[in-house]
């Protein structure tokens, strides 16, 4: 799907009198409900750093970015933005969103530490004309990312260890986010390109 049609997917969810699973759980709808405003946040006021820019518009061969989150995660909510600020940068860079919890489940190809984590950045080839379908089912991953940048995913899991409470995960987690402003994300994606 495309981010718009995430987007939709995520204001039905929050304008549904009888949100569909899980989303009918009054956490998971509030979790959504903390995300869609973290999320609009950074569209309106993360900014790309000057030289992550210049290497996405050096781009010369056709890719395919395949994004596999959900509205209910937090850190999609701070990370999902700025990849797509970044894939907006460059014409020859297709992107595609993908629900973890639905069909094609494509993250069982991509676990982490036996996991679902996400979101995870998958970037392809395209192997020809990126409009094809048969593109898409030929093409090759380059790399793959996620589902927290480093430094962040060391802070879950030294939080993790220590066996704190999830009310203080998220909070030392949407911290680090907010004082970060989306660098490393960008540095370690743009590493990969």
């Amino acid at each position: 799907m495309t981010f718009q049609t995430y987007l939709e997917q995520f204001e039905q969810i929050l304008n549904s009198p009888n949100p569909p699973a899980p989303y009918d759980n009054p956490d998971y709808f509030n979790y959504t409900k903390l995300n869609w405003s973290r999320m609009n946040r950074w569209m309106k006021k993360g900014e790309i750093l000057p030289h992550v820019k210049e290497k996405i518009e050096a781009i010369k061969k056709a890719q395919e970015w395949i994004v596999i989150t959900e509205p209910w995660c937090g850190d999609a909510a701070h990370i999902v933005p700025f990849i797509q600020m970044m894939a907006d940068l460059n014409p020859l860079i297709r992107i595609d969103f993908e629900l973890r919890d639905s069909e094609p489940n494509r993250i069982q190809d991509y676990l982490t530490n036996g996991g679902k984590a996400i979101p995870k950045l998958i970037i392809r080839n395209t192997n020809g004309d990126r409009m094809s379908p048969i593109a898409s089912a030929t093409a090759q991953d380059l790399a793959t990312w996620g589902p927290r940048p480093a430094e962040c995913q060391e802070l879950y899991t030294k939080m993790h260890a220590s066996q704190a409470s999830f009310e203080e995960v998220k909070i030392q987690l949407q911290n680090w986010y907010n004082e970060h402003q989306g660098v490393e994300i960008q540095e370690e994606i743009a590493a990969l390109l």
